[in-house]
């Protein structure tokens, strides 16, 4: 799904591939796309979040093991 404009007046929505005008839909689509967007902000920053919380977890072990390889295993 995408929500296009070329300019302030022209809102486009784009959606399996078919174009629509934004404006001319009823009410109950317009808040369907809304929500769409919603959702789609809302998954990007969780992805973001999930991007950020990797990192963190990559670097928590890479110091895990710098403090291991110091120490003899049990075995």
């Amino acid at each position: 799904m995408s929500n296009t404009s070329s300019n302030e007046r022209e809102a486009i929505l784009t959606f399996e591939d078919k174009k629509y005008d934004l404006k001319n839909l009823p009410k109950e689509v317009q808040e369907l796309v809304k929500g769409m967007q919603v959702a789609d902000a809302q998954l990007r920053m969780h992805e973001d979040t999930l991007k950020v919380l990797a990192v963190g977890r990559q670097h928590l072990a890479m110091q895990l093991k710098a403090h291991l390889d110091k120490i003899n295993p049990v075995n």
